[in-house]
């Protein structure tokens, strides 16, 4: 199971790999802890999971909150399961009823109660819990709501992001935002604490109802009312009938490897249709960080969006299933339409008919979590639910109106879904649990970090800390780190490259766990990105 990595790292990182046979990967230390507590007192990677999810509502709440949506693939020791809980949208959400309050046309609102789908992460805790978990589930939250309590010490990420939020009118201006978001009438700076006692509340009645009490009971209640209050269209009915769903994953093989992904509502399809791609280019024999290798990349990324944006919706929706899409003759033809000597505008083919926190756990035992979860934009819809804590996300500004779009709004339906767990599997086992969170880069960085270890033998945390690239809307954006002759060669194949500077979404940030072999004797290795303030940690 071991692979032939180069060890050394080439990049500007102040980190190395994690070893242990027991392993959390997240984007906030106290996060990791948690979970290391739970696997400490006899839980497994489930159990570690959900623990380090739920401080990290409470430790990077400009990332998710107790109001978010989650996804997760998980290996079982056996087998492997994907689990899709993003919410839907209230029963009320037509396209008439935008149409009233906003006025004709196809954008959905980005902030405030009408952004609000059915918050899925709760339900994601406690299906998982239920079925693989096996420490109490109220132990799961205790250390999140001790630290909701207690405070913490703001870190210099969390803090930048927290900052830009804060200057921002639709969103301070939202219901609870400020009361809980804004103590003392600004964000906090580094190193100031902050405390969220609402949280704690409804973490530890979350904890003793095993989630019953967000969905059918007290909480629910308390969102409903407050939806109400403020003209939301969400209602006791619509929580009520939320349910996660286990939908499997859908899966693309690569150097020898297969790449997992949950399929469509998700975007993760668009990485597995890039690498389909990119297998038929020999990329090994181009230098890992040179012009030509990142531009056959780029390229491979924007046929896999021109499909992507054009036909993924809930899966009830959609014209095409994930298959069709991922047919290897017809990514073969996708392929061919690449120039190696020039950047190209790509539209949508025709495939034959028929703000995010990411963490990963690993325990001895073989078990491995890849676990993602969200308030979607910064600090999601703004709005918090008083007493309680409950930090909505945004998702349905992934909807549209547009007439005859699969990803039209429509009740009950799940949106258009930015975040994406990943996991490789080699031979039927078990190799990576892996994420990068950050909206539209997820995808990318998905592809480009392990082009960097399945074709350039880059051990996790080098491939981590490598200098990417993000395309968005025609523009490739380039983060410091690439080679200025790098950029140049883009620029001369056609791209238009801007460097970016803000990392902290647009080049996403990752967490891997690389199973070395038997997990009770070699264990693994882990890494966790230098862009976030988070580790690795594990024993």
């Amino acid at each position: 199971m071991t692979h032939n990595f180069d060890w050394t790292t080439a990049y500007a990182s102040q980190r190395s790999p994690v070893f242990a046979r027991n392993i959390v990967s997240t984007s906030h230390p106290l996060a990791a802890q948690a979970g290391l507590r739970m696997l400490q007192q006899g839980g497994n990677a489930v159990d570690a999971a959900i623990a380090t999810a739920a401080m990290m509502t409470i430790v990077e709440p400009c990332s998710n909150g107790l109001g978010s949506d989650a996804f997760c693939i998980l290996w079982d020791g056996k087998e492997l399961h994907g689990l899709n809980a993003s919410g839907r949208a209230p029963g009320a959400w037509t396209p008439q009823y935008f149409d009233r309050k906003y006025g004709e046309g196809r954008l959905m609102p980005k902030r405030g109660w009408d952004t609000v789908t059915v918050p899925g992460m709760v339900s994601a805790w406690a299906s998982l819990s239920q079925r693989f978990g096996k420490l109490p589930f109220a132990d799961l939250m205790e250390p999140a709501a001790e630290i909701a309590e207690r405070g913490f010490a703001v870190p210099v990420v969390v803090n930048h992001k927290w900052t830009a939020a804060a200057s921002l009118p639709d969103l301070t201006s939202q219901p609870g935002f400020a009361q809980a978001f804004l103590p003392r009438g600004r964000q906090p700076a580094v190193g100031e604490r902050f405390c969220f006692p609402d949280a704690a509340r409804a973490l530890r009645l979350i904890g003793r109802t095993r989630g019953e009490a967000f969905y059918r009971g007290e909480i629910a209640a308390a969102i409903a009312a407050c939806a109400r209050e403020h003209g939301g269209a969400m209602t006791e009915a619509d929580l009520a009938g939320h349910a996660c769903d286990w939908v499997g994953t859908v899966s693309q093989d690569y150097r020898g490897h297969a790449l997992h992904e949950i399929p469509p509502n998700g975007q993760g399809i668009a990485a597995l249709i890039a690498l389909g791609i990119l297998q038929h280019f020999d990329l090994a024999a181009l230098p890992v960080d040179g012009a030509a290798s990142q531009h056959l990349q780029i390229e491979a990324m924007k046929l896999a969006f021109a499909d992507v944006y054009r036909y993924v919706a809930d899966a009830g929706s959609m014209t095409l299933t994930p298959q069709q899409m991922l047919d290897s003759a017809y990514l073969q033809s996708r392929a061919r339409l690449i120039d190696p000597r020039r950047a190209q505008d790509f539209g949508p083919g025709h495939a034959p008919k028929g703000g995010t926190i990411y963490l990963t756990a690993a325990d001895e035992r073989g078990m491995m979590v890849s676990l993602i979860q969200s308030n979607y934009m910064g600090f999601g819809s703004g709005v918090v639910v008083p007493g309680w804590g409950i930090s909505l996300q945004n998702r349905g500004h992934g909807f549209t109106r547009q007439a005859g779009r699969e990803n039209q709004v429509g009740p009950g339906k799940r949106p258009f879904h930015t975040i994406i767990p990943a996991f490789l599997m080699k031979d039927g086992q078990p190799q990576m649990s892996f994420g990068i969170m950050g909206g539209d880069m997820q995808p990318q960085a998905h592809m480009q970090t392990l082009v960097r270890m399945l074709d350039y033998r880059q051990q996790p945390q080098a491939a981590c800390d490598a200098p990417r690239w993000r395309y968005n809307a025609g523009i490739v954006n380039n983060e410091a780190g690439m080679p200025a002759a790098t950029v140049e060669g883009l620029r001369a194949l056609g791209h238009v490259v801007q460097p970016f500077a803000d990392s902290y979404q647009d080049y996403g940030a990752g967490q891997f766990i690389w199973r070395l072999g038997d997990p009770a004797v070699e264990g693994y290795a882990a890494a966790s990105d230098p862009r976030r303030d988070g580790q690795a940690a594990g024993f």
